[in-house]
């Protein structure tokens, strides 16, 4: 018996060795999907999760917060038009964009599509736009990282497809602590919708980040991202278990496996979901006759693989 112990003992410890030598921390009853994870405590800096939080991956569109944080820095005027242009144009990626070309907007409504939307045009346009072009907004963004103290960002562009924008969880968590601190960026964030009128008839905006229709989630702050190198990315200010909260989520494998792995973290924290969790068979007297509740279970829905590189 104590032989079985001991061996137990030891499978354990080198359980938690490898998980140590992989970057990760012992999680109970958590799994999670992306390569890279951080939850951190907002007000006290405490680690609440972390799997490997020092790595540097591309970020692509969470790029966007440090676009538009040395954007406001700047004191642009937010009701200056700014005019959709050729060169504009994703010539990397080509990626989608509902802005065509000569769609005409105030700055405060480039930057909102920019960061609710993650539209590559729109971004684009605000480093453009920015006093000195793009090469001087970049420029402000790398100095603003370094000003920050993060040893692992470096960027660019001010749209994040390109995969040379990179950072890791942990200076991450720092860039979405400090966008916190912009009002407009919180505005721009976490707006479900908008409506725009473009060059040739109005054009509606969703926000990328699906967990805002969700009544469970208080949250503050949102960007996602996606290219090919990066995987899917989410990062978002929010408050569980009434405390505020930074979380990062970085290369997630599958398509919407950051808002699994997001909604699984709160309910790590929170306890028990009775509304997402399967419900167990329970026996229901009716009639004088017992009738057994089915199991309820969700349909995954199937989509189509096609990715664009902006959300």
């Amino acid at each position: 018996m104590a032989f079985r112990r001991a061996r137990l003992m030891m499978v354990v410890l080198l359980g938690a060795g490898l998980l140590a030598a992989h970057g990760l921390e012992a999680m109970p009853g958590l799994s999670l999907r992306s390569a890279a994870a951080l939850v951190e405590d907002q007000g006290t800096g405490e680690l609440l999760l972390q799997k490997h939080p020092d790595q540097a991956v591309p970020i692509a569109s969470i790029t966007k917060l440090m676009t538009a944080m040395v954007m406001i820095d700047a004191q642009q005027d937010m009701q200056e038009p700014v005019t959709i242009l050729e060169e504009d144009k994703d010539i990397l990626r080509h990626s989608r964009s509902r802005l065509p070309v000569g769609t005409t907007l105030t700055r405060n409504d480039t930057l909102l599509v920019a960061l609710m939307a993650s539209e590559n045009r729109a971004a684009h346009a605000l480093g453009r736009t920015y006093p000195g072009g793009v090469a001087a907004c970049v420029a402000a963004m790398n100095l603003k990282a370094a000003n920050l103290g993060l040893t692992t960002a470096h960027f660019d562009d001010p749209t994040g497809l390109s995969s040379g924008n990179v950072a890791s969880a942990k200076d991450l968590a720092r860039i979405v602590d400090q966008a916190h601190h912009y009002p407009l960026i919180r505005t721009c964030t976490t707006q479900e919708e908008t409506t725009i009128q473009g060059r040739f008839h109005p054009i509606a905006f969703h926000n990328t980040n699906r967990l805002l229709q969700s009544s469970r989630w208080r949250i503050g702050l949102s960007k996602t991202g996606f290219i090919d190198q990066s995987g899917e990315c989410l990062v978002m200010q929010a408050e569980l278990k009434q405390r505020p909260v930074l979380i990062v989520l970085l290369d997630s494998t599958g398509r919407g496996a950051r808002f699994g792995d997001a909604d699984r973290i709160r309910q790590w924290m929170e306890g028990a979901d009775p509304v997402v969790r399967v419900a167990r068979v329970a026996k229901v007297r009716r009639a004088s006759k017992l009738v057994r509740v089915a199991k309820i279970t969700r349909v995954a829905r199937l989509r189509k693989p096609h990715r664009h590189p902006q959300a």
